[in-house]
């Protein structure tokens, strides 16, 4: 009697838990999901219901936001440049900052804690904007595609990362590969970087969506606007549409197109194309036991 009494105490105690864990959970989801829902379906609404308000959803619904977008004749070749940088900028950083961080890795690499405490001095200081600049136009890359590319090749905060993936690898991994013959370059590509996935996946997300979201570089550095990324095209034609609606232009459109509508259909758009590569990339994420048990010491 005692027993079934104490079970029914604990069924209460688990509903109530279950109850509470639930309600917060939906709570957190609703804060994450309305902000995300309102500016989606926002970008749809006519400029006469977002001058207006509206709750979850618009009275009218419109394109016409997106094709004032995507009706721009340079939008195109912007996507290409940040596809290209994005691309190009994400496999660079994270090849050289792996090959960094294989030797790095080592204790018996000899100068090993001065390159470290060299590389914590520059992660506290940095010579400032103004020395950087200098030294990019002193590069000559200024205007150049480049610019977006060699000076994000390398960052010592993702170097660490990596280093210390490495280190937890099993070191008879190496040996069995020492013994059969293989240079460090064949140890490196052969084993550590296959091994390294899910480290790999995630600096190489950060590093896209770094790239993918940079602005700064291309107001910074580039005048040409042959070399304008996405973001900084986008940030024109909000510029322009911010100008024409100041001015009363096309009062007629102001009603369905409006400058914010223009805004919010651009944030979708920039947004999507890391939303689609996310679910690629998060298998990787659960892969950080991929080496256990695959060597017993």
């Amino acid at each position: 009697m005692f027993k079934r009494n104490k079970n029914k105490v604990k069924d209460r105690d688990s509903q109530i838990f279950n109850f509470v864990n639930i309600t917060l959970l939906c709570l957190f989801a609703a804060i994450i999901v309305l902000p995300v829902w309102n500016i989606f379906i926002s970008s749809f609404a006519t400029g006469s219901d977002l001058a207006n308000g509206f709750g979850l959803f618009p009275q009218h619904l419109t394109i016409q936001n997106y094709v004032q977008v995507l009706n721009d004749s340079t939008l195109w070749q912007a996507f290409g440049i940040s596809v290209a940088k994005t691309v190009v900028g994400t496999v660079t950083h994270v090849t050289f900052t792996a090959i960094v961080a294989f030797p790095m890795a080592r204790y018996a690499l000899r100068g090993r804690k001065i390159m470290t405490g060299l590389g914590i001095f520059t992660m506290m200081f940095s010579g400032g904007m103004i020395p950087l600049f200098l030294l990019i136009k002193g590069l000559g890359m200024l205007n150049s595609f480049w610019v977006y590319i060699i000076p994000a090749m390398f960052s010592y905060f993702d170097m660490i990362i990596i280093m210390n993936f490495f280190r937890n690898l099993p070191v008879s991994l190496e040996e069995s590969a020492r013994i059969d013959g293989a240079s460090d370059w064949t140890v490196f590509w052969r084993i550590y970087l296959p091994l390294s996935r899910p480290a790999l996946a995630v600096i190489g997300l950060w590093t896209a969506v770094g790239q993918w979201n940079d602005f700064f570089t291309a107001l910074l550095y580039i005048n040409n606007s042959k070399l304008y990324p996405l973001q900084m095209r986008i940030y024109n034609i909000i510029e322009q549409n911010q100008l024409q609606q100041s001015k009363g232009y096309n009062p007629l459109m102001s009603q369905i197109v409006s400058s914010q509508g223009i805004q919010l259909a651009t944030i979708v758009i920039t947004a999507l194309p890391m939303i689609i590569a996310y679910p690629f990339l998060q298998k990787y994420f659960v892969e950080g036991g991929l080496t256990l048990g695959a060597v017993k010491e």
